[in-house]
This record gives C-alpha cells, structure tokens and sequence, in this order.
C-alpha cells in the first residue's frame, strides 16, 4: 500500500508528466490561549498529524499552476503579474505564498504544483496554514533560498492576512513551521520567543469536530477582532503604558470600561484572562499536574463562550459530554470558534473508550456524528523536512 507521501507524488507525475519533490506541513490545535496572537498575547499550540503535500516540478514557462487534489481543479497565474488579487477560492492560499514571496523580493519562476491533504476543512485545526507553510517551503527550495522560522512564519502569515483578506495572527503558521514532536509550544506572539514544553506521556489530546463548520475570511471571527481592536485602541489611548491588549491588567480594562462597547470590554476581558491562563498552564505543564491543567481548560471554555461569544450549543455541548467522562481532565473550544472543534486532555488508557462514549451522547443529544482524532503532539513543517520525513 502506498504511503501518502507517494500517493502525492504520484499523482503529480499523473498530472503533469514529471517528478516532482514533495514538501509537507501539519495542522495543529491549540491547548489553550483563544485569540490572544494577534493582540501580541501568549498561545499553547502543538501540531498534530494531518498534513497537507505540496509536490512541485519546474515549468519552462513563466506560469504557476496549482492542482488541488481535494477539490480536482487546476488554477493558473502569469507569476510576474501576479497581483494582489484573491477569488474567494482555495487556489487563494498558494497564491497568496507566492505573492507574498514576490513582496519578499524572492522570485519564483514558473511550477507546476500539486497539493493534497488530509486536513479537515472548516475545522478550525488551521488547513490554511498548512497548505500555506508546505507551498512556502516548496517555493523557497525552487527559487533556492531559505527563510529562518520566523520570517517563514510572517510571510504565510502576511499571504493569508493581505492577500486571502483573514485577520488571523501569527500562531497558525508559526507552531505549522516550528512544531517539535512530543512537545507543546508557549508562543510569545509579540517577541517570537518559544518554548517547549513535554505533554505527558500517559495523556492524549483528543480532537472533537462538532461538524459545525466557519469560515473565517468572513463573518463573526472578523466583527470579534473588530471588537477587541477597537477595546485594545482606548487602552493604549487612556494608558501610555498599554502597547498592545497583551500589556493591560483587569484593573486598566475596568477603568476604561465607560469608553468602550459592551462588546469591546468583554472580548478584551477574555484576552487578559487568557494571556493569564496560558502562564497557569505552563506552570500545570511543569509539574505535571493534568488537573489543573484540565481545570484551566474549562475555564477557557467557559470565557470563549460567555466573553468572547464564540462558542454555540454544539460545541458546548460535546464539552459537558466530555466533562462527564472518567478519565478525562479537562476539555474546550479550540480555534477561531463558532463551530469547529473541542480539544480533550484525557489518560491514554482511557482515549478509546472516551471517544466511543463522546460520539454516542453527541449523537443522541445532537443528531450529528462527531468526527474524533487521538493525537500526540507531531513535527513541524522544519523538523520534518530536517528529519527526512518528507521525502
């Protein structure tokens, strides 16, 4: 039975009559620390083992031609005209690394590319960042240059905020790239700095997709960072020592509650408590104490669902389903939100029988057949490619 690896590769030589070399990136969850990275706040990310396949060969012309096996179309540019164009289409995203790419003065002559993955769409486990960081990676080894993590990190970034138009933060791409396996990351979305840090061994991270799904290039992901933008621009008005949301107490929100929306002052609310939340849950890392860390867990849940208004009753419920479990330490809405999936900490012996009993309930109370994945933190785009798990 082939590999998927080789089913990539493959299905390029299918397509386009050449060899091509593959690259690859994950997806990724993230534990704890809900729309805190693009107001330079603190995030707990792993990666996780889906994983999208770029295969690139070389064209004689100056043509990028993108094939997207999930979705059996082709889409092509003249690479030196590309502008800053998007079509509200998958084809977006890669198009978006290589305009990004042009913005960094590296330039691309003309590729096929074919990209394939298994990375549930509408999710929230970051699909875009993964076709983004392998199509970046594939692109750079093509023009024969190399990026350090961040700056790879900031150009998919900057691909999917300016030319895909979603107001996502840096985290996605960032833990897409860097991910080390076995490892959790604490990202500093403000300096860059990480560190990492070991998930037990006798736990597994369980991902629930509600199969609810959002899309967040439009709608209510962008009217929340709308909410906390406007919160984060009195802050830094009314306190000079307030830089970013990252910088502000409680007791700074509250003396500016009178100059903001009700909306504003809750969604910031959430993003100072949960700045606060990550530093607790490392703290829970390092002693390994998976209660508190599950306990942390909740009340994340609980502020994504009453502060920040991102949750809805699906995912709530598979969070009271989950809670209910033995075996389980603690459980919440992961991603952007409304809709996606929850992220579950539970003891390894006892992962099976949780999913089992969590589909069960889910459909019952709901009518909808839960998605679950058992995952342990994977490599990152760079690891992999360091490890020769790409080739």
């Amino acid at each position: 039975m082939m590999t998927y690896n080789e089913q990539a590769l493959r299905l390029h030589q299918l397509r386009f009559g050449l060899e091509g070399k593959l690259f690859a990136a994950p997806a990724r969850v993230n534990l704890i620390g809900e729309h805190t990275d693009y107001t330079g706040g603190l995030v707990m990310p792993m990666a996780i083992d889906f994983r999208t396949a770029a295969v690139l060969s070389k064209r004689e012309d100056q043509r990028a031609v993108f094939y997207s096996a999930n979705y059996d179309e082709e889409a092509s540019y003249e690479v030196a005209s590309l502008e800053r164009t998007p079509k509200g289409h998958w084809s977006d995203y890669p198009a978006g690394v290589v305009w990004s790419l042009q913005q960094q003065g590296i330039a691309v002559s003309g590729f096929n590319m074919t990209l394939a993955g298994d990375v549930p769409l509408g999710a929230g486990l970051s699909s875009s960042a993964s076709v983004e960081v392998a199509t970046a990676l594939a692109l750079l080894a093509h023009a024969g240059a190399n990026l350090p993590l961040e700056k790879l990190a900031n150009l998919c970034r900057r691909a999917e905020n300016e030319y895909v138009g979603a107001k996502s933060g840096i985290m996605d791409q960032f833990v897409v790239a860097g991910a080390v396996a076995h490892r959790a990351m604490l990202l500093d979305c403000r300096s860059l700095t990480f560190e990492l840090l070991p998930l037990p061994d006798q736990v597994r991270v369980v991902i629930c997709n509600s199969m609810v799904k959002h899309a967040v290039a439009t709608g209510e992901y962008g009217d929340r960072r709308d909410e906390v933008e406007s919160g984060q621009a009195v802050l830094q008005h009314e306190r000079p020592h307030v830089k970013l949301l990252r910088d502000a107490t409680l007791k700074d929100l509250e003396a500016c509650k009178s100059k903001m929306s009700a909306a504003s002052f809750a969604r910031c609310k959430h993003i100072i408590t949960e700045n606060q939340r990550v530093l607790d849950a490392r703290e829970a890392l390092l002693h390994e104490d998976m209660r508190q860390f599950g306990s942390i867990m909740v009340e994340a849940h609980k502020s994504m669902r009453d502060d920040f208004a991102a949750s809805c009753k699906e995912v709530d419920t598979l969070v009271e389903i989950a809670m209910q479990q033995p075996g389980c330490f603690g459980a919440r809405i992961t991603g952007g939100g409304f809709g996606g999936c929850t992220v579950n900490v539970v003891r390894a012996e006892a992962a099976e029988q949780f999913v089992a009993t969590l589909k069960d309930e889910y459909a019952a109370k709901t009518g909808i057949s839960a998605q679950c994945f058992i995952s342990a933190p994977s490599d990152g785009a760079l690891a992999m490619a360091a490890n020769g798990g790409v080739e």
